[in-house]
């Protein structure tokens, strides 16, 4: 395929490069280094600049690039979406705050959604008046999503939720959740669950923000306590509730690729500049041109993956590009902790460079556990893909 700009991606891209310019907000101040008691609420702060950041890439038409036209989007190639991530990371501006929402919960409701979902839910995912989370992952069933036990119990026109869930990112400022919860108490594995598109403010809901290695929140367990959810909150069907999931997670795992390679890309211009101030020696010269590579090999593949036939659901490759991102994030800075040798040791504002690579080194634990593990992704690659025999 011819990777260069079409003359009207081309157009595009200089608009956007151009409204950026002038439109880019400011960096924020590290939270890190603020006391511990202001730290809540600068994050708070920064949460509403990030709302109104959306809202203006929404005015401005950048929102939602690839949704149809009917449900407020801008119906073009996932091709302007790419350029879209490669010019936000090249002018250092932040995306847009409601990634769930936007890679995952809004294709899922176009998808399989009633109508009336669709007309009350995706235009303010778009516009960033509702944030959303996601409701998966469960404290006692690990990356097998089968297991789940948190139950929806219908009574009469609404489902009655008890459970837990946990690893939901931004659970703590998201206005709805897509909840996987298990709708047949007698039902086994992937069978008799259901989703539920669930509003944050209903009583019996509790969120937990988790503490990270980075000092940051943005993980936490949500407690649902006797949650009412009306019946036509259903997403898709009653005991279906499996296929809209994994509908939700090749969403999550196929399209975020342009945009984890942008920012991988940001990370690695950083680190050639790193290698050239500390006097990096053959040896880690070496390893930075290896890394380049895999960047661009990472890049082709998220190509690739845009040249394949659109059936509207992203196919399990997409699993690679997150398995290949997240592993090389984890050694690009891991490699920029070795430049900085003893520095390394150094947290916070005694650190070099303000601590910028130790808090990416202790984020990119995280990423072979979000969005599917690596073991998970390596077991996806093998039987869908490749083809390979079951390995349990």
């Amino acid at each position: 395929m011819d990777l260069r700009d079409t003359p009207d991606e081309e157009l595009f891209r200089s608009g956007l490069r151009a409204w950026l310019g002038e439109n880019r907000p400011a960096p924020a101040a590290d939270v890190a280094e603020e006391e511990a008691e202001e730290a809540a609420e600068e994050e708070a702060h920064r949460d509403a600049e990030r709302r109104n950041w959306s809202r203006r890439l929404y005015d401005a038409g950048y929102s939602g690039l690839t949704w149809p036209t009917e449900h407020g989007g801008g119906g073009r190639p996932s091709g302007y979406e790419a350029i879209l991530f490669d010019e936000l990371a090249r002018a250092g501006a932040p995306q847009h705050l409601g990634v769930i929402g936007l890679g995952m919960v809004g294709p899922t409701i176009i998808a399989v959604g009633t109508e009336p979902q669709k007309a009350s839910r995706l235009e303010r995912i778009l516009s960033a008046d509702e944030i959303w989370c996601q409701g998966f992952s469960e404290p006692e069933a690990g990356s097998d999503l089968s297991a789940v036990t948190t139950s929806a119990r219908l009574e009469g026109s609404h489902f009655v939720v008890n459970g837990q869930k946990v690893w939901s990112s931004y659970a703590h400022i998201a206005d709805w959740c897509l909840l996987l919860a298990r709708s047949d108490p007698a039902s086994e594995r992937h069978a008799g669950l259901t989703c539920l598109l669930v509003e944050m403010t209903s009583p019996g809901i509790e969120v937990r923000p988790l503490r990270q290695l980075t000092g940051e929140a943005e993980f936490n367990e949500i407690f649902f306590s006797g949650v009412e959810v009306p019946v036509e909150n259903v997403l898709g069907e009653v005991g279906n509730g499996w296929e809209v999931a994994m509908t939700t997670l090749l969403h999550e795992r196929g399209t975020l690729g342009f945009s984890l390679a942008a920012g991988l890309g940001v990370t690695m211009r950083r680190l050639i500049e790193l290698a050239g101030d500390r006097g990096a020696t053959p040896v880690q010269r070496d390893a930075i041109a290896r890394e380049w590579v895999e960047l661009e090999a990472l890049r082709y593949t998220a190509y690739r993956h845009l040249s394949t036939p659109e059936s509207g659901v992203p196919g399990p490759e997409g699993s690679l590009l997150k398995l290949q991102w997240s592993e090389a994030n984890q050694r690009i800075t891991k490699l920029a902790l070795e430049l900085l040798g003893p520095d390394a040791q150094l947290l916070e504002g005694n650190a070099p460079y303000g601590g910028y690579w130790q808090h990416l080194q202790l984020r990119s634990r995280g990423n072979t556990i979000e969005a599917g593990t690596s073991e998970i992704l390596r077991n996806i690659l093998a039987e869908r893909v490749l083809g390979l025999p079951r390995s349990r």
